[in-house]
């Protein structure tokens, strides 16, 4: 193959809180390079547009395959994951020969690309996300699950807790109690397991309070942005079916008879 000469800019907004600013470095244009390999390459000889030697860009990566959901970051204005923006496509779908990166705005700032994404976690938390179990192994087969719904459930387990929706979503701020998309979509999940739907009601009710499925603007940018094509705007649907479903329950049931 042709080895390409040609070049391009990558423009970054870095810096700590209360002192970001742009900083460009131009790249030469590889064969299949991606974002992520463009910021190692800065890394290995960190001199910016201006011929000024700087202190390197830092950023978070892990799988490198777009499994771990650690480099979300906002590229040419959109979030996505470096990992898989390949600069060539990048540059041909923009027209340009300037390709952007910034953090993530919805989330506190560390430093330079790097965000704080520990509310997710905590927002998972809230939703008793994870399946409870005895502490026996020796079970024998478990419940048969439908064909529909495993397929169903392997489409939101998808999900990497990667902040991309969540940054797209504008009920979801620095000053907002929002859970985020993402959160409806793994109470859906884990209300459909076998074993985690005994706390059903624990994660619906959750839902039902501050931050929950009423903060909900129904945009429909999560859906948009995901990486993995989690059924976000299946999951919120249903999470509200349930939650006024869980509401009606309450009202006229009588805990002494359950």
């Amino acid at each position: 193959m042709e080895k390409m000469e040609k070049t391009y800019i990558l423009k970054i907004y870095r810096g700590s809180p209360g002192n970001q600013y742009w900083e460009e470095f131009e790249m030469q244009r590889i064969p299949f390079a991606n974002v992520i390999s463009a910021l190692m390459e800065i890394q290995k000889n960190s001199v910016n547009i201006k011929g000024e030697e700087v202190g390197p860009v830092v950023w978070e990566q892990g799988c490198l395959e777009e499994v771990c959901g650690s480099c979300s970051m906002l590229i040419n204005g959109k979030p996505r994951q470096a990992c898989t923006a390949l600069i060539s496509r990048l540059i041909e779908e923009s027209g340009s020969s300037t390709i952007t990166l910034a953090p993530f705005t919805k989330f506190p700032l560390i430093r330079d690309l790097i965000v704080d994404r520990s509310a997710m976690f905590e927002n998972l938390k809230k939703a008793q996300a994870w399946i409870e179990v005895d502490g026996l192994y020796a079970k024998g087969p478990g419940p048969k699950i439908s064909q529909e719904k495993q397929e169903m459930m392997y489409s939101i387990s998808k999900c990497m807790t990667c902040g991309c929706c969540i940054e797209a979503c504008p009920q979801s701020n620095k000053q907002s109690k929002f859970v985020g998309p993402q959160i409806f979509a793994q109470v859906r999940f884990f209300n459909s397991h076998p074993v985690g739907k005994m706390k059903k009601d624990t994660r619906l009710k959750a839902m039902m309070g501050e931050g929950g499925i009423t903060d909900c603007g129904n945009a429909q940018n999560c859906q948009k942005v995901c990486p993995k094509d989690v059924p976000l705007l299946d999951s919120i649907a249903a999470i509200g079916r349930d939650v006024n479903l869980q509401a009606l329950k309450d009202l006229f049931s009588f805990p002494d008879r359950e």
